[in-house]
């Protein structure tokens, strides 16, 4: 011991759950919040590099995934990116190093310096600006940001490999690549056809043991095309994909059972490689010809089984063509209703797992004697433009982002390029759909333009960073109108935001940049940046990406990063309890009461410990991070009992004057449906607001912050429209047709002028929801999924079913009204008078206003939905759910058709409620009944 010299040079280290070596700079912590992988703490001395592998090691801990994995990656794309946003943050924290006290208050701080929300909003504080407290700390410990250039040894976990199931099918064995080539700006002078050679394809089950085929097209930037119905109907849109640039090629069969050879196979294309798109990306797919089957005229046609698909760029990420063989390892995941088994819009990042994924080799070959750069920017604007007038452009430009052009429609467009951009500037989309990126002449054009086109509204641009638009000048573009955004309207459009970064296939992009510029600017915008990357990491397509993002987040924001792992550990606690009550919950029990009670008992014992009591005080919300979560009221915490047992954490707050905060932890849902619906009510109620008109929404806060884990916030002083009836009945099938119960509920809560002002708030929020949910399509409207405060205001909750698809029992529709407009909604609204009233006439011209409002923006409602597409919820998959949309808004008809349309299906909804009644007294029946 006396060898070991001061104390103060030597400190304990671990191996995280990160799999990463963290030092325990603080003493004060428990084991129980470190989580070492093994109850093993090694004595080590202190060396120059501390504080560089202090940083690293708390970055790996908050975006949980040990850096030491970035590391290992042998991708000279992924390196440069991390050099370069290094040197970006060490230069950001230079500068926050030389600012004064005020400024680094107002760079870091400056949206919790806001005043507080009203009375009127969910979280129950008032508007106190004059009371605004700010509670400072300083962290006396700095750290460099000064990156090591040191290697240290990592902790690597092998993890045994998994059970390969052999499936024995006796298929004819096809191999299919198909070249889905995006957006072209090239000048390479090579005439030469690109052509690629099949190697051999191994397939990890071994599944078949006859031959494999291959074949193959170049393509450009992908299209929403039009599929024909079998029996002649219109045509109507499918999945977004790539338009071919060329015919598809189709390679030679090949034979074997785990090692499929292609001998001297190359795939040939009839395009030069002077035009090809500087986005281009080839699509793969695997598939299998089964036993051909005898069609009706008597001919033997095969059937086609898919197996795997994968996408890569053919041009790298420093826009050099790419040449030499290639091993790229696929998917086994194919979208629904995926046309010729590409996938286009998917990733173009390959399987990580590599272990379990069908390997494909493939050859490129070396055209030149040299490397084929695409050219810069000059070379490529040199070829110049000619200006041509025609015109007739309204009807094409005014129609939606759906509609689709034919190519007589096209060519007017290109044609009349000039008169668009002086015409009808927001209909760039249009222009660029009508380009025909298989000739770098037009591309030369389009850039030229670019440069002197208009700049768009940040809301019209937003539709350039869909799957549709790939060109890298493109998207530039867009990203600069973006920059017009203030930080609210981009914290608005943020969720999209991040899921277009699946459509950037490089990570070194503009979209990128402006992210982090901007989320490193203000604390807020970077809050939720980190958990919108953090909640996907899981998702192997985007992994690497989004922890890339997140370590450069994290990089130049290190004051937040503790912030942000107390929010983290806390959620780790909340996990864990959740699953404790799971576990309590399902042994076998004598008594359900007694079962519940003894686990709530065992909730509460676990929360009274100081390990978990500590993490879950003084915690900035998640959900908000302008809230302080204070202090955790153990007494009142509970769990729900639904299936999930999503858990009910109840806060004290100082600053509150004694007010409590709840909020909801759920684990095992998937939030973002949710999360997503949330945003458009948020959008919705900002634009009604924008025409003066305040619909008193409540779009209370939702988060996902993992995977099928997530927040959702508390409405202070709600009930379920099933609990007022059932307390006011004794009888729980007759509850739902109690039309005073409601009316009664308000009353008691309210007297004089403040009846009046609950029933005008109710009013107002219920024209409101009847719009939004009829336009988005909402289901499963049942009298538990609409909630009233004692306000008055009516907001609805739990949104699993959007975009119409309605829930059914034995092949009959539950829900048979457009939205729920109940006799009870009606006899507040008139406050119980008979007959229509004014003040139904009031209300239903509230609704009318609110659809027209709606109605006007109903572009910006089909992009949003439509960036949304590769993020994987369940019922937005392809742009047939989006059609949804573009019905219920009517678009394409005038206001005064659509206006006609809303008041029948307003009719319809007062004429069937009685239905909606059923349903909700079956709901009640079965509720009380598990009761």
């Amino acid at each position: 011991f006396p060898a070991l010299g001061e104390m103060e040079s030597h400190m304990f280290e671990c191996v995280n759950q990160a799999a990463v070596h963290e030092e325990l700079e603080d003493e004060t912590r428990r084991l129980c919040d470190v989580r070492p992988f093994l109850p093993v703490l090694k004595l080590i001395t202190r060396n120059c590099g501390r504080a560089e592998r202090l940083l690293d090691s708390k970055i790996g801990v908050l975006i949980g995934k040990g850096l030491h994995e970035l590391d290992a990656i042998n991708d000279q794309e992924v390196k440069d990116f991390r050099g370069k946003t290094l040197r970006q943050s060490e230069e950001k924290m230079q500068k926050v190093q030389m600012m004064s006290c005020t400024e680094w208050l107002q760079a870091s701080f400056s949206q919790q310096l806001e005043p507080g929300p009203g009375p009127d909003q969910i979280n129950g504080v008032s508007d106190r600006s004059t009371d605004l407290k700010v509670t400072i700390h300083f962290d006396q410990s700095q750290v460099s940001c000064k990156h090591s250039r040191e290697k240290f040894q990592r902790v690597h976990i092998l993890f045994p490999p998994t059970v390969n199931y052999m499936i024995h099918l006796l298929l004819s064995y096809s191999f299919v690549a198909v070249f889905c080539m995006q957006y072209i700006r090239t000048c390479v002078q090579t005439k030469e056809p690109p052509h690629l050679t099949l190697v051999h394809s191994s397939i990890i089950q071994e599944m078949f043991d006859k031959e494999v085929s291959a074949i193959g097209a170049w393509s450009a930037a992908s299209r929403y095309l039009s599929l024909c119905h079998r029996k002649g109907a219109s045509a109507r849109r499918a999945v977004p994909r790539a338009e071919l640039l060329c015919k598809p090629a189709v390679s030679s069969e090949s034979s074997g059972r785990s090692e499929h050879t292609w001998r001297d196979s190359t795939l040939e294309f009839e395009i030069s490689v002077c035009d090809l798109p500087r986005m281009t990306r080839l699509c793969i797919a695997i598939y299998a010809v089964m036993d051909k089957v005898k069609k009706q005229n008597g001919k033997k046609s095969p059937r086609l089984y898919p197996i795997a698909w994968v996408n890569t760029m053919v041009f790298d990420y420093k826009g050099q063509l790419k040449t030499g063989d290639i091993i790229l390892h696929c998917w086994s995941s194919f979208p629904d209703e995926l046309e010729e088994m590409l996938n286009p819009i998917g990733t173009v990042q390959t399987n990580p797992y590599t272990e379990n994924a069908t390997a494909l080799h493939i050859s490129f070959p070396e055209y030149l004697p040299h490397a084929i750069v695409f050219p810069p920017f000059d070379k490529v604007t040199s070829i110049g433009h000619s200006r041509e007038e025609e015109e007739g452009l309204k009807e094409i430009m005014e129609r939606d982002p759906l509609s689709q052009l034919c190519e007589n429609e096209k060519d007017l467009i290109w044609t009349l390029r000039y008169d668009c951009r002086e015409n009808f500037p927001q209909s760039l989309p249009k222009l660029l759909l009508s380009v025909k990126w298989s000739k770098h002449e037009d591309m030369a054009q389009l850039q030229v333009l670019l440069q002197i086109w208009p700049k768009l509204s940040p809301r019209d641009a937003l539709e350039l960073l869909d799957f549709n638009y790939p060109d890298q000048y493109v998207r530039e573009y867009a990203v600069g109108c973006l920059r017009d955004m203030s930080d609210e309207e981009l914290s608005q459009y943020l969720l999209q935001l991040v899921q277009v970064l699946r459509y950037e296939p490089y990570y070194d992009c503009a979209l990128t940049h402006f992210l982090l510029e901007r989320a490193q600017r203000n604390r807020k915008i970077g809050h939720f940046l980190f958990w919108h990357l953090r909640s996907e990491l899981h998702m192997p397509a985007v992994s690497v990406q989004f922890s890339l993002i997140l370590e450069a987040y994290c990089r130049g924001s290190i004051p937040h990063i503790e912030v942000l792992k107390k929010q983290v550990e806390a959620l780790s606690k909340l996990k864990s309890v959740n699953e404790l009550i799971k576990f309590g919950t399902m042994k076998n029990a004598r008594s359900k009461a007694k079962e519940a009670m003894l686990t709530k008992e065992a909730m509460m014992t676990c929360l009274r410990q100081s390990g978990y009591y500590e993490t879950l005080s003084d915690i900035h919300s998640p959900l908000n991070p302008n809230i302080l979560l204070a202090e955790v009221n153990v007494e009142r915490c509970r769990y729900m009992d639904s299936k999930m047992k999503p858990l009910w954490i109840v806060y004290n707050n100082k600053l509150l004057d004694g007010d409590t905060l709840g909020i909801i932890f759920k684990y095992g849902d998937d939030l973002r449906q949710d999360m997503l619906t949330l945003q458009i009510l948020r959008l919705m109620d900002l634009l009604w607001k924008e025409a003066n008109l305040d619909l008193r929404i409540v779009p209370y806060g939702c988060l996902a912050t993992g995977d099928r884990a997530g927040l959702i916030e508390v409405v202070s002083s709600a009930d379920t429209i099933a609990n007022i009836q059932l307390t006011s009945s004794n009888v729980a099938a007759a509850a739902a047709f109690n039309k005073d119960a409601l009316l009664n509920w308000l009353k008691e809560r309210n007297s004089g002028d403040a009846l009046d002002h609950a029933i005008e708030e109710f009013t107002l929020s219920c024209a409101g929801y009847c719009v939004a949910t009829y336009v988005l399509g909402i289901g499963d409207r049942h009298s538990d999924n609409i909630m009233v405060r004692s306000t008055g205001q009516l907001f609805h909750i739990d949104f699993g079913h959007i975009l119409g698809n309605f829930k059914s029992k034995f092949g009959i529709k539950r829900e048979r009204v457009p939205f729920i407009l109940t006799h009870d909604f009606i006899h507040v609204i008139q406050q119980g008078k008979t007959g229509y009233t004014e003040k139904f006439a009031s209300f239903r011209q509230y609704c009318e206003e609110a659809y027209l409002i709606l109605r006007r923006n109903g572009n910006l409602f089909i992009t949003l939905f439509a960036l949304m597409l590769t993020a994987g919820l369940p019922e937005l998959t392809s742009v047939k759910d989006i059609q949804y949309l573009k019905d219920s808004l009517a678009l394409g008809k005038t206001d005064d058709e659509a206006l006609k349309q809303f008041r029948q299906k307003f009719d319809e909804a007062l004429r069937e409620s009685w239905t909606t009644k059923v349903n909700w007294m079956a709901h009640n029946v079965a509720k009380d009944n598990r009761s």
